[in-house]
């Protein structure tokens, strides 16, 4: 390795990792300098995550080298990595369920009695209430981590990793499940490290947090270095360019479609979060829902699901009031739900995709007590094909494929099952600007087919830019709604919409 550039606090140069007959990465390099904020972009599958994990010693390198805070480094393991000066916040979260706040932010790094081996509970959890109030969270930090919201683990997450006081601390899709008050919150927290000297590698597939918050920008694509350049000067399609190897035309492919009648109808529904909420969704609509995380939206879309019990209200399909007490019901009228948590409640991981996109149509395919496996198979093969799934089989297990494609196989196994209503609940979390395309295409060609879609999602641009029809959440109940003239229009902005889902009123009061 040449002798370490001292503008930089990290160097990785000739990084290659194989797993199996897969070459992850090949022949990569990523410099980072103290103190700035540099976005590491590229499709699902680029090889980002696969460095961040050799960084922080998940993986080792087959070749290579790093050099960190001038000295030659590799970490053997997370724990080591930290006590070194870096720290990580994974995309996929994977909190330990029964700990406290307190408890998941010390991990590792508990107090103890003073001269005594035992664990100071009161102590942490003064530290954790401190570092709580920091960050604008009001939770008792003695709430247990299976309470807290997807958003707020993610929060707490995020907290832990700060709090460490690392160097360098790298984060991968920090805000795939936050609202845009909580995602302006996180820039106030970066822009404090930066200023303190605090390095960030951020990775994220939205575009526009990349051009608010990074200062430099580094490329891979299909596991190799593509380029490395300021963000000042670079466009939005350049760099989108740059990761795919190709141009996107447009990431937001929205199909015009023939409404049709009712389909879903609510009135004065009613549950945890929300109350007298009323709306309905057409044939061949896509319905976009709006709102801060906490306001509302999930919460309405699991109890249509089934998933929670309503309190009050009716709901109608196709003209006929309907009982829902389970997920089991919802499915068999013709109501499917994406889970913003694909990989806890989407997925069996360890099961094939054929498996997973079978397993919610089983009964459709047995006869007595045995299943048509030629029959699933080819119809899972089918689907997975249409919904262009990249796998090397249709056995290949869950865990195995990138971000996006997990997000379609959870989307063949509802295709399959021919919905009336699809419900997505962040659709494209954590999915690259490639497969978010292709997913808004999908979206498009089901309704075409009079499928009625109700779609949640934190990103205003995918909301604009994909809904017929939007609903504004404000505190549990509907703040607003915007048809998609009034976007294509200009009479409607993004701010427009933030400022509903803040709370106002119509006239700006």
């Amino acid at each position: 390795m040449e002798e370490q550039n001292k503008d930089y606090i990290l160097e990785c140069t000739g990084i290659s990792k194989a797993f199996g007959g897969t070459q992850a990465l090949k022949n990569v390099q990523l410099q980072i300098k103290k103190g700035e904020v540099h976005a590491l972009l590229g499709e699902n599958g680029a090889g980002k995550s696969t460095l961040m994990k050799i960084v922080i010693g998940l993986h080792k390198p087959d070749e290579g080298e790093m050099v960190f805070e001038g000295q030659r480094y590799a970490a053997n393991g997370p724990a080591d990595a930290l006590r070194k000066g870096i720290s990580m916040v994974h995309q996929e979260l994977n909190p330990e369920p029964h700990l406290s706040i307190a408890e998941s932010i010390f991990l590792n790094r508990e107090h103890t009695m003073k001269g005594l081996p035992f664990l100071n509970k009161k102590e942490t959890n003064r530290q954790a209430g401190i570092i709580l109030k920091r960050f604008g969270i009001e939770k008792d930090p003695r709430t247990l981590m299976e309470e807290l919201t997807l958003a707020e683990v993610q929060m707490i997450e995020i907290i832990r990793a700060v709090s460490c006081d690392a160097r360098i601390i790298i984060m991968d899709e920090p805000t795939s499940s936050l609202d845009s008050e909580e995602t302006q919150h996180l820039f106030h927290t970066i822009r404090e490290l930066k200023e303190k000297g605090v390095s960030i590698i951020y990775i994220s597939h939205r575009m526009e947090e990349i051009f608010e918050i990074c200062d430099r920008v580094s490329v891979f694509r299909d596991g190799e270095y593509v380029n490395s350049c300021p963000l000042e000067g670079v466009t939005n399609e350049e760099l989108i360019a740059m990761m795919v190897g190709r141009q996107v035309k447009s990431i937001f492919p929205k199909i015009e479609c023939e409404i049709g009648e009712t389909v879903l109808k609510v009135e004065n529904l009613s549950g945890k979060g929300f109350q007298n909420i009323s709306f309905e969704v057409h044939e061949g609509e896509i319905l976009g829902i709006s709102g801060l995380v906490g306001s509302g939206r999930s919460e309405t879309m699991r109890v249509i699901f089934g998933l929670d019990p309503k309190t009050g209200g009716k709901i109608f399909l196709g003209g006929k009031e309907i009982a829902i007490k389970s997920p089991k019901d919802a499915i068999s009228k013709g109501i499917c739900m994406v889970n913003e948590d694909r990989q806890n409640f989407g997925l069996c991981l360890y099961r094939s995709i054929r498996e997973n996109i079978s397993l919610p149509n089983l009964p459709s395919r047995q006869k007595g007590i045995l299943i048509n496996q030629r029959r699933e198979k080819k119809e899972a093969e089918e689907v997975a094909k249409v919904l262009t799934v990249k796998a090397a089989s249709i056995e290949s297990e869950a865990y195995s494929l990138s971000g996006g494609n997990q997000q379609k196989v959870v989307l063949s196994k509802w295709v399959m099952a021919k919905p009336k209503v699809l419900i997505l609940d962040e659709p494209t979390r954590g999915v690259d600007v490639g497969a978010k395309s292709e997913i808004h295409t999908l979206m498009c060609q089901f309704a075409a087919q009079g499928m009625a879609i109700i779609m949640i999602s934190s990103e205003l641009p995918e909301i604009m830019g994909t809904s017929d029809r939007i609903l504004i959440y404000h505190e549990g109940r509907i703040n607003g709604e915007i048809f998609r003239e009034d976007i294509t229009t200009a009479k409607v902005t993004q701010e427009d919409i933030l400022a509903k889902e803040f709370g106002q009123k119509e006239g700006g009061k």
